[in-house]
C-alpha cells in the first residue's frame, strides 16, 4: 500500500513532498502578503481571492498531474476544502 501510494510513477522513487511549483510558490506568497499587511476593503478582497485561485491552480494541477496517487488525493482534498469554503461563504 505505502508503495502504491508514494511511489513516483515516472522516476520510481517515493515522492511525499517536492520543490514548491509556480502555483504552490504564488499562494505562498500571497498567504505572506496577507498577514503582513491586512488590507481591507476591495485590496484584502482582491487579495483573498488572488490567494484562493493560485491554491485552486495548485489543487488542479495536483489532481491531473500528481507524481504519485497520494499528490492527487491530496490535491482532491484540498480543492475539496476550497469548494466547501465558498460554498459557505456564498450561504
Amino acid at each position: 500500500m505505502i508503495n502504491w501510494l508514494f511511489r513516483d510513477r515516472t522516476t520510481g522513487r517515493i515522492t511525499i513532498a517536492q520543490f514548491p511549483n509556480l502555483s504552490i510558490g504564488l499562494f505562498l506568497a500571497l498567504t505572506v502578503t496577507r498577514s503582513l499587511t491586512s488590507p481591507k476593503g476591495v485590496a484584502g478582497d482582491v487579495l483573498d481571492a488572488a490567494t484562493g485561485a493560485a491554491l485552486a491552480w495548485w489543487s488542479i494541477d495536483e489532481i491531473v498531474r500528481g507524481a504519485n496517487p497520494f499528490r492527487r488525493i491530496l490535491g482532491g482534498t484540498v480543492l475539496t476544502w476550497i469548494v466547501v469554503n465558498l460554498v459557505q461563504r456564498l450561504s
